[in-house]
């Protein structure tokens, strides 16, 4: 069932195949509607894949993975959990999900920025890049498991730790070449690739998490003045060439 309003639409999915959900996104996009309203997603794939338009996507319900991968200006908002692949190799635009994020959460992406209103599963952040201008941002509520931040060449990744005592996470920013982690509290040595540096936060650090506390806190409703007060670290590649020892004679 479809309902259009002016510039607006609402789809029920049920029932609906992946594929035949994203036709139907592609030719309301190319009609010129701004704002799509999907109800009762239920693990429709590619939902917003390589969308170029800033149009707003809104979803209830589960939608499945690569959510809004190779995206370039939409903004989707999940009011439920995302599976794996969420902004896989996203180019610009913007992810919220108010709850859970799968595995490789934002591989590869050059651009745009994912909020993510709980913890996220293995390998978030993997090899994200920055392009150009572009500087892809990764901001999760709670906290991640193993392999997060791997082989990241760019970029600014942020974990809250929101009601979680302690990460769990091993080989963090295994394979770090470029970018920044911010973490609540602290980790263990054994935790962190071996690439990884630990500092506190300088006060060009400072703008940039403060900036994205907030944008957190706006769109989850959490209180900024409360999460920054608390104690966070950055972590840091040592090398632009973690492995260049590999590749020489």
């Amino acid at each position: 069932m479809e309902k259009t309003r002016t510039r607006k639409t609402t789809i029920d999915a049920t029932g609906i195949y992946y594929r035949d959900l994203n036709a139907k996104l592609r030719s309301l996009v190319s009609q010129g509607i701004e704002d799509i309203e999907i109800l009762n997603a239920y693990g429709q794939r590619y939902i917003g894949t390589d969308l170029n338009k800033p149009v707003t996507i809104e979803i209830t319900g589960t939608p499945g993975n690569d959510l809004g991968s190779f995206m370039d200006g939409p903004t989707i908002i999940v009011h439920g959990n995302a599976q794996d692949g969420t902004g896989n190799t996203m180019n610009a635009g913007k992810i919220i999900v108010h709850g859970r994020a799968g595995d490789t959460t934002m591989l590869s992406a050059r651009g745009g920025e994912i909020y993510i209103r709980d913890s996220v599963g293995y390998r978030a952040g993997i090899h994200i890049k920055e392009y150009g201008d572009k500087i892809p941002v990764l901001v999760i509520g709670g906290t991640a498991q193993d392999f997060v931040g791997e082989y990241m060449a760019g970029g600014v990744l942020v974990l809250l730790g929101i009601n979680v005592e302690n990460h769990p996470a091993s080989y963090i920013g295994t394979g770090m070449h470029g970018g920044v982690i911010y973490l609540r509290g602290r980790v263990e040595e054994h935790q962190l690739g071996k690439e990884v540096g630990v500092a506190e936060l300088s006060e060009t650090d400072r703008v940039t998490f403060t900036r994205l506390v907030q944008e957190y806190c706006r769109h989850f409703g959490n209180n900024a003045e409360d999460i920054l007060k608390q104690d966070f670290i950055k972590l840091y590649p040592k090398t632009l060439r973690p492995y260049g020892r590999l590749y020489t004679y």
